[in-house]
């Protein structure tokens, strides 16, 4: 069967093209930033998901706040809300009728990694692919409300985020899962005890079993969502 060749010189001219950015916004008037607004909440999102019909898929992690759970449920713009208890955060999952602004980034070329919304301000952190592409969505922020390029720097491998910031999973589950992995705790057969990995973590066995089913449980709730 035939396919697509890349040369190698190609492949590194698109990667030196990749350039690390970052949004600041104001005034998005989307139900995530409004809720955080009303109730001075910091929730850490993934980049939504537009449907064909205009809706909106939102997943996110907000602290334990009955209070910022209840402001965003009775948004009317919210036709659904979904909450689950991880430790001492909930992850939360909606369907908002009204689209935010990093959807207007993403149709001009953002390639958006993560969102933030604090007291109603919102930094979006992601990439674009080229000079020109750059330009453009930054000519679309320039047309949205309150949108501001805070940094913009080529994109290397230390810019990449850690597994922590990707998925909802705590440094400490990270760490957990990474030992189990390296030590091949997950082979068949099993190249060692979850002792043998606790031990190589400096902690007890219940520990690092607690750990890793907490971090294998927001794992999977992300990968099947």
């Amino acid at each position: 069967m035939g396919g697509v060749y890349t040369s190698p010189a190609a492949t590194v001219a698109v990667i030196e093209e990749c350039l690390l950015v970052e949004f600041r916004v104001e005034g998005d008037g989307c139900p995530l930033a409004d809720a955080t607004r009303e109730t001075e909440t910091r929730v850490d999102a993934r980049p939504p998901q537009l449907r064909a019909d205009g809706y909106a898929l939102v997943g996110f992690t907000a602290p334990r706040s009955e209070r910022f759970v209840g402001t965003l449920d009775a948004d009317e713009r919210i036709r659904y809300l979904h909450v689950s208890g991880v430790g001492d955060r909930w992850n939360c999952r909606c369907l908002s009728k009204r689209p935010c602004v990093v959807h207007e980034l993403v149709s001009a070329g953002f390639i958006a990694e993560s969102l933030r919304y604090d007291a109603g301000s919102a930094v979006f952190t992601g990439a674009v692919v080229g000079q020109e592409v750059l330009r453009g969505v930054l000519d679309t922020a320039g047309e949205a409300v309150g949108v501001t390029l805070e940094r913009a720097s080529p994109l290397g491998a230390d810019d990449e985020a850690t597994v922590a910031e990707r998925w909802d999973v705590t440094p400490r589950q990270e760490a957990a899962l990474r030992t189990a992995l390296e030590m091949e705790y997950f082979a068949v057969p099993r190249g060692a005890t979850a002792a043998e990995v606790a031990e190589q973590l400096g902690i007890g066995k219940s520990a690092f079993l607690e750990r890793l089913r907490r971090g294998q449980r927001a794992l999977f709730s992300e990968l099947f969502a």
